[in-house]
């Protein structure tokens, strides 16, 4: 019998104790004698770990394999890693309960850049060593992957390896590699390194030299052997409807951020906004098939219970069987009495109609996500979206019951200006005064508008990649005359958020830093810092005394103009789009031109020349 890793002493003193126990309904149990063991880590708390879908294809893909046992680990949440702490406990696979630090593997999803302490917690409580440099033979090899790994410079001191791209395409090969040489009585941690940084879409940081120029830019980045590639290619997986997908994907024992079947419908997106790094780096768009789409939604509410099911897609309205999938989940679901839910739809005539088919939504909120205030810079930052869109999706909602709009914005944008900061109240105006134009709009209610501002933070592999971030005395200057802008008749129906810059500012320097930044994670870490995603465990001091004593200015990283020619952290990675069109659609944005959309025409990025096939 399973002897769980915590006591029940343990259990009853700690927050939702279900965190830690596993044995959830469709997690795989297998016999630990397994030829390779791997921890899939979530440097966060379960219930946000619980809601990746990605890990949840990994797990099934391994444990898919008669020759591998994959586990799941999340950061422990602070009641718990005090006691650790304090009984020497080494962090466990939920499982198996057995300590991670005898594993083969320990695979981190790099979902965001705010998560990074939380990896060297959970290096510290597995009791492995925190920098790759310092680990032996008998070490489980450390591998990241996973969004964040679009620039792993910052923490590429702490891992053996990175997967670049799709990990449907290269772990078996990884996979049977490691084993091969296990086998074989070859083995040693240096050399299954080489000879897997041969292996396309493999990154091994400690075989890769940096130089820095005088004034702290990079030289250039140089294999340390003539036998591994100088770029690093990203994976594609260019058939989604074949590629592996969890038919019975792990049900958590408690409520999870996504508590539901969750149904990718496709990757990549048409859209080209230039300040959007997964619209990018997900790139080429794919489908995957209508008839599989059915197949597994059936499978897989069939194998959890789960009474919601939701489409997952980066613009769900560009999806070309839209029509057909939703009429089918619309009688399905109707059948077995669940709920679905559609994220990322234009709102139009289309799909008004079908959030009224599908979920009584009119008392929560619709939402918009013009991102600028002024149609120039919504052309700017390539939105494709224009007041007439918004106004006539506004009318429609509020004849359809609505009352109550979110519009989503991004603060210094760059060529913002404080007549584009007006704009963001102009647009909210003009919805309220179509909620009044509208005759058949909802009685006895008033509009109420949301609007929620985030502040812009340029992001690796997309045209902003070469833009600085606004310093904070500036955005307060624009906070300030956003507030004052709204008439004070109303002042009731539009409410005002913003999102913490220093949060933004360090994210930031995380997403565009290079090696140097390793030691001040760890400095950081040292002092405190971990679950800094969650604004009542950030302390932006603690950063700031860390980078102080490295000797490095945040400025350099977030508040600086980049040049075209610029080597930058992350050159070394080739994630299929070229440089050039990054260039080109940077100096279209300062002209506020814009591009249309992939399906309309090629606007040459590269991935097609490079896949050596044609998008669409």
């Amino acid at each position: 019998m399973r002897k769980l890793a915590l006591s029940d002493e343990i259990l009853m003193q700690i927050e939702k104790p279900a965190r830690y126990i596993g044995n959830e309904l469709n997690s795989v149990v297998k016999d630990d004698t397994s030829q390779i063991r791997f921890a899939m880590c979530f440097p966060d708390v379960y219930e946000i770990g619980m809601s990746h879908l990605g890990i949840q294809i990994l797990y099934d893909m391994f444990n898919r394999r008669e020759d591998t046992w994959c586990e799941r680990v999340y950061s422990p949440w602070p009641d718990l890693h005090k006691i650790m702490k304090e009984q020497n406990i080494p962090l466990f696979g939920l499982e198996s309960q057995e300590p991670i630090k005898n594993f083969d593997f320990v695979g981190l999803t790099l979902q965001y850049e705010m998560c990074y302490t939380n990896i060297l917690q959970i290096l510290d409580l597995a009791q492995i060593p925190l920098l790759s440099a310092d680990r032996g033979d008998e070490d489980p090899i450390i591998l990241g992957g996973g969004p964040c790994s679009y620039n792993p410079e910052p923490i590429a001191d702490f891992f053996d390896c990175f997967y670049i791209g799709e990990g449907e395409t290269q772990y078996d090969t990884f996979l049977n590699l490691y084993k091969s040489m296990r086998a074989s009585g070859q083995y040693s941690r240096k050399a299954f390194l080489h000879e897997a940084a041969k292996i396309e879409g493999i990154y091994v940081p400690s075989l890769y030299e940096v130089r820095y120029k005088k004034d702290d830019t990079i030289a250039a980045f140089t294999p340390v052997y003539d036998d591994i590639p100088a770029t690093i290619k990203k994976q594609v997986d260019m058939d989604l409807t074949g590629s592996v997908y969890p038919e019975k994907p792990v049900v958590p024992f408690i409520k999870a951020t996504q508590d539901r079947v969750v149904l990718e419908i496709q990757r990549g997106c048409i859209r080209g906004c230039r300040f959007c790094q997964a619209g990018m780096i997900y790139r080429p768009n794919r489908e995957k098939g209508v008839k599989r789409l059915k197949e597994l939604a059936q499978t897989m509410l069939a194998s959890t219970g789960y009474e919601e099911i939701s489409l997952s897609s980066l613009s769900s309205s560009d999806y070309s069987d839209l029509e057909e999938l939703i009429n089918f989940l619309i009688e399905e679901c109707d059948k077995k009495h669940v709920n679905i839910s559609l994220p990322s739809l234009r709102i139009d005539a289309f799909s008004l109609d079908i959030m009224q088919k599908v979920q009584d939504i009119r008392k929560s909120s619709l939402t918009f996500a013009p991102e600028a205030g002024s149609q120039r810079l919504r052309n700017v930052i390539n939105k494709g979206l224009t007041v007439d869109n918004i106004l006539t999706g506004s009318h429609d909602a509020f004849v359809g019951g609505w009352n109550k709009v979110k519009l989503y914005f991004m603060m210094g944008l760059p060529t913002e200006t404080l007549d584009d900061v007006a704009g963001i109240v102009r647009l909210a105006e003009k919805i309220i005064d179509c909620f009044f134009e509208t005759p058949n709009r909802p009685k006895g209610k008033m509009v109420q508008i949301s609007i929620s501002c985030a502040t812009f933070v340029p992001k690796p592999f997309t045209p902003f990649q070469f833009e600085p971030q606004v310093e904070q005395e500036e955005l307060l200057k624009r906070q300030e005359h956003l507030l004052s802008c709204i008439q004070p008749r109303h002042r009731k129906k539009i409410k005002v958020s913003w999102h913490t810059y220093e949060i933004s500012r360090l994210e930031a320097v995380l997403a565009r830093g290079d090696r140097r930044l390793s030691t001040v994670i760890e400095k950081a870490w040292r002092s405190g810092s971990k679950f800094d995603s969650w604004s009542e465990c950030f302390h932006y001091e603690i950063w700031e005394q860390a980078m102080s004593e490295c000797g490095l200015d945040p400025a350099f990283y977030a508040n600086r103009i980049r040049a075209y020619d610029e080597v930058f952290p992350w050159d070394h990675l080739d994630y299929l789009v070229d440089r050039a069109f990054f260039v080109r659609e940077n100096q279209k944005a300062h002209d506020a031109k814009t591009t249309p959309h992939c399906r309309s025409a090629c606007a040459g990025c590269g991935i097609n020349r490079k896949l050596g096939r044609n998008c669409f």
